[in-house]
This record gives C-alpha cells, structure tokens and sequence, in this order.
C-alpha cells in the first residue's frame, strides 16, 4: 500500500539552504538521510540529502551547491534531535564531503534492533508500522545523474517522510521494555564516526581479496600489481573497482600469469573490458613477475591472555544475548568488549572507569561482566 504525498521540496541554491537551515533551526526533531553514487563513481560522494520535518519534506542538492556550511549549525545542535535510520553511513558521508560533526542522534535501526526485532530494514518497519510498501530497488540507482526520476525523487523522501513517526512508536516501546536508557547510550556513539574501535594495520589491496591465500609468493606479487594497475583505471575512468575488472577476475589473471590477449579472452573478460583494460592488465602481470615479493603486512597478535578474556566475554554476551532475545551486540558493543578485555577491570571501580560512557551497561551487567573477566563476585 503506497499513499500520495505533496511534492517534496527541493533545494538547489545557496539562498534556499539558508532558508531551509532557519526553518530547521526551529525544529526539535529532525529526519534526515543521504543518498550516495558509490556504486557508480571511483570516488563515493554525498549526492542527495533528505530532511523531514513533522509536515514537510526536503532534498537537498549538493551536486548544484558550493557551500553547505549553512547546515553545519544544525548537525551539531544539541537540541535538534536527528533522526537517521542506520545512522553509521549517513554519518561517515556527511563528515567525509563536508566536515560536519554530530550530536543528539536517533537511530530507528539501533532502536529496532535493541527491541530484538528481526528484521530492521527500513522497508520492512515501514510496512509493518504503516503499511507503506517502498520499492527498495532504487536504492542501488545512480544519485549522481541529473535530473532526478520522479521515482528516485519519490523514493528518496519516502526514507525521512516516516521517520519521526517511526522513531516515537520505537521510544515507547523501549521505554516499555526498559531499553531506553541502554540504547540511549549506543545513540551517543553514533555521533562519532569509527569511535573507538581498534585500528588494524592497513592492508595492500590484494589482502582483501578472497582466494589469496592459494597463491604463490609470486602470484600474490603478480595480484598486487593486478589490484594497483586497476586502482589507476578506475581514478581515471571514474568507475568503482568492481565495475573496472572484479576481485575474482584478477585472482583468475593472477593464477594463470597471461601474456597475451587471447589468453586474457579465455579468463572470461568481456570484448569491452579487453578494449579498456586488456593491455594494463597485462602489463601489470609483467611488472608482477619481476618485481620483489610482495609481504602481508603483519597483523598485530592479540596477546593469549586477552584473547582468553574476549573469549570469555564473547560466551558471557551470546548467553545474555539470547535470553534477551537480541543480537550480542546489542548487549555489549565491539568497542567495549574489546576495551574489557584489553584492559582487565579487576574491581568494580576500575569497570566503572571503562564503562564511564555507559552507566546503564554498568549497574545492569557490571557483575556480570567481571565474572566472566574471572573476579570473584562484587557488587557493582
């Protein structure tokens, strides 16, 4: 079931951003969401961000927009609450193309999912809460051509329209089920893009690729030079990587060492992908066997003792996961598992200084957590 709603409003122009960023200055409660072209582009950007109010919808056009600082004021006010559905991406775009930075935020899909729903996409709340059924295959559509389709202009609004709807049913709810302070905690840190989670080394390319691991020393050299060789083509013709040549193409290159066109053809790439990139490809094997051997960079190893801790906190959080009938996560975030497990409370006082951002976490499932640290029962 679909409904019929006014036309959103669109926003192309310095002097309509600022009337729009008054308007919304006023507002206590915000929509918001954005739309990307990395599927696309080399380079992903922000191409489309949707605002919603309790009676209107905005667009707003950064392609046709030099300067969106306007906004900046109402990203970071605390007193306009904004409300994004899987915030995480929103969050990571808008701070990468215009350095904005975030507080007061609502998640739909965190609340949902701190609800134990199962299923938390948006379309899915949609139609369960109102009934709305949104074509969802828009969602891989290209947001960097212009004009906008009346469907994608349709679709993009239909992600922020019920959004404020939505997130007061799921504060009920939570409130309901005592939840709200426990994920009102997990909304602090989504104002914070990688927020603290434990930074690996930083990988080659051709580490990331599945089947890696079959190859010789020379074959992984021979892939490096695969994975370089079409970073530069996908810069230069503006296309994602997988769009260029995928990952497991150049793995099939990297396994059968080509010298010629022709035994290019037989590892299956198209006549189009010959013309473009057949020569580079080739000549990347070349550089490939003559070059040094490549080496992975080295994974920082996880001390045995805490290891054996994140084990335990792992079994101690799938346990209370499934009792309350939630993903693990919802129990104990990643970043604060490993940080427990890293840093090794031994006393309620020392647990209390690693859960400072997360009090509800503390009182509910401190002595919890230090038994599965091994510390003798203590009252938290």
């Amino acid at each position: 079931m679909t409904f019929s709603l006014p036309a959103p409003i669109w926003v192309d122009t310095a002097p309509a951003l600022q009337r729009l960023a008054e308007l919304l200055s006023r507002e206590s409660r915000l929509a918001v969401d954005t739309e990307a072209n990395s599927l696309h582009a080399y380079q992903e950007r922000v191409c489309l961000i949707q605002f919603s109010t309790q009676t209107t919808d905005y667009l707003v056009d950064p392609l046709a927009l030099d300067d969106l600082t306007y906004l900046a004021p109402i990203f970071s006010d605390p007193k306009i609450e904004k409300i994004f559905h899987a915030a995480e991406y929103d969050v990571l775009g808008l701070q990468r193309d215009f350095d904005f930075s975030f507080s007061n935020i609502f998640d739909t899909m965190l609340a949902a999912r701190t609800l134990g729903y199962k299923q938390v996409g948006l379309g899915n709340l949609l139609a369960e809460k109102f009934g709305v059924d949104v074509d969802k295959h828009n969602q891989k559509a290209d947001w960097g051509q212009r004009p906008l389709s009346p469907a994608l202009i349709d679709y993009a609004r239909y992600d922020t329209h019920y959004l404020i709807a939505l997130r007061n049913l799921l504060e009920t709810e939570l409130r309901e089920k005592g939840r709200w302070e426990l994920v009102s905690e997990d909304f602090l840190r989504c104002c914070f893009v990688n927020n603290g989670v434990n930074n690996r080394p930083a990988r080659g390319r051709w580490e990331r690729i599945d089947g890696r691991q079959d190859l010789t020393p020379r074959q992984k050299t021979i892939l490096n030079e695969l994975c370089i060789s079409r970073e530069k083509l996908a810069e230069r013709l503006n296309r994602p990587l997988f769009k260029v040549v995928n990952d497991q193409a150049l793995l099939k290159i990297a396994l059968a060492e080509p010298r010629t066109v022709e035994q290019l053809t037989s590892l299956g790439l198209t006549e189009r992908q010959l013309q473009r990139v057949g020569r580079s490809l080739l000549e990347a094997v070349e550089r490939g066997e003559n070059a040094p051997i490549v080496q992975a960079a080295e994974a920082e190893r996880m001390p045995d003792a805490v290891m054996n801790r994140l084990n335990r906190l792992k079994n101690w959080r799938k346990e209370k996961a499934e009792a309350l009938g939630v993903e693990s996560d919802v129990v104990l975030p990643r970043v604060l598992m490993y940080a427990l497990a890293e840093q090794n409370p031994r006393s309620a006082e020392m647990l209390g200084k690693v859960l400072a951002e997360s009090p509800w976490r503390l009182k509910n499932f401190g002595a919890e957590i230090l038994k599965a640290l091994g510390v003798k029962t203590v009252i938290v």
